[in-house]
């Protein structure tokens, strides 16, 4: 559980917890040294996966992206991995991150918000977890609203949203829905 008075440091964040199924995970900050990692957990995930997550069928992570998910200044971006022990080092099973969209004219500042999960460990809380810690996060860093697009089939995500604690509003345009959760 997570000391609700005391700051969090982002860039170095790390805790212990354990999945419904009984599977004891790290969380942490991604760091920039993740790219490996993170390219090996993108090959191991299903094209359906994929899909739900970007709304586009993809084979690789390019350069560029490589580089938005790892080098994170951790105030308007950041970005959370979910690992295990693989045989010879951690596996990212997981991974969540906001962006600072914009700030209104009123100095309310939104971000987006976005998780990804390996299919093996959908169903088992990470990214409600994962949503949790990015929420006490923001809020220290003074974001204001998490925004979202899913896709209207993603139930499962729809429904994390739906139980985080949050005002969850939500609007459907052409296949996909617009979630915007103050904070």
């Amino acid at each position: 559980m997570i000391c609700e008075d005391i700051m969090i440091d982002a860039k170095n964040f790390q805790t212990s917890e354990t999945l419904k199924n009984g599977t004891a995970v790290a969380i942490r900050a991604v760091r920039p040294d993740d790219r490996e990692l993170l390219v090996e957990a993108f090959r191991n995930l299903e094209s359906e996966t994929i899909y739900t997550r970007f709304f586009h069928h993809k084979s690789s992570l390019s350069e560029a992206e490589l580089a938005m998910i790892t080098q994170l200044d951790f105030v308007k971006d950041v970005g959370l991995v979910v690992t295990v022990p693989g045989p010879e080092r951690e596996i990212i099973i997981g991974a969540a991150r906001y962006a600072v969209l914009q700030t209104d004219r009123e100095g309310k500042t939104s971000a987006e918000v976005a998780f990804l999960v390996e299919e093996d460990y959908q169903g088992q809380g990470i990214a409600s977890r994962l949503l949790g810690h990015l929420i006490r996060i923001a809020r220290e860093n003074g974001i204001s609203c998490f925004e979202a697009e899913v896709l209207a089939g993603n139930t499962a995500m729809i429904n994390v949203f739906k139980r985080c604690g949050l005002d969850v509003r939500t609007k459907y345009e052409g296949g996909e829905i617009h979630v915007n959760m103050p904070l």
